[in-house]
């Protein structure tokens, strides 16, 4: 179905408002995808805080063009049958969760992604990404990290202090 040019400046505004309070876009190739399996992607991405869209390209642009900070985005590749990922909240999370989908559907392939400053990144860093582990798990790691000395000294102290406890009933006993 059609959209009017009202319902088209909708779009265009929604995207726009999307885009702006996004931490990263992702953009991929779905062509191929069956609609239930897009489906499927939508629910999923969306546990992660992730909203998958498709929308046209030239709607994208514009509403590319409406942000300052996006304005001189590079839009060279944003041809074909594409959608759009978005969070607001984790600039992970979106690559994350299409890089997840895309392993049991290969006909999902990254193109690219923007960051809130309107840099345009190529699939390869995209792919490098999807890659890293989530927010919560590097800071799991990093509290990790900081208690293992802690950690190291706690155990020392109570393998020399069952040493001597050991030592001293050994004297009591004979």
């Amino acid at each position: 179905m059609a959209l009017n040019k009202s319902q088209k400046d909708e779009v265009v505004a929604e995207v726009a408002e999307l885009l702006t309070s996004a931490k990263m876009t992702v953009v991929a190739k779905y062509q191929g995808t069956t609609v239930k399996a897009l489906q499927q992607l939508r629910r999923d991405a969306r546990n992660n805080g992730t909203r998958v869209k498709v929308v046209k390209n030239r709607l994208v642009i514009k509403a590319l063009q409406q942000s300052d900070a996006m304005k001189s985005a590079d839009t060279s590749s944003l041809e074909g049958m594409l959608l759009y990922a978005f969070n607001a909240d984790d600039e992970v999370a979106p690559a994350q969760a299409l890089h997840a989908f895309a392993k049991a559907n290969p006909t999902i392939e990254f193109v690219g992604a923007f960051d809130s400053t309107g840099t345009f990144m190529g699939a390869e860093d995209v792919k490098a990404l999807a890659t890293l582990p989530g927010k919560n798990d590097l800071i799991a790691q990093v509290v990790a990290t900081l208690l293992s000395p802690v950690n190291d000294v706690t155990n020392a102290l109570s393998g020399n202090l069952h040493a001597l406890l050991d030592g001293v009933e050994a004297k009591a006993v004979a």
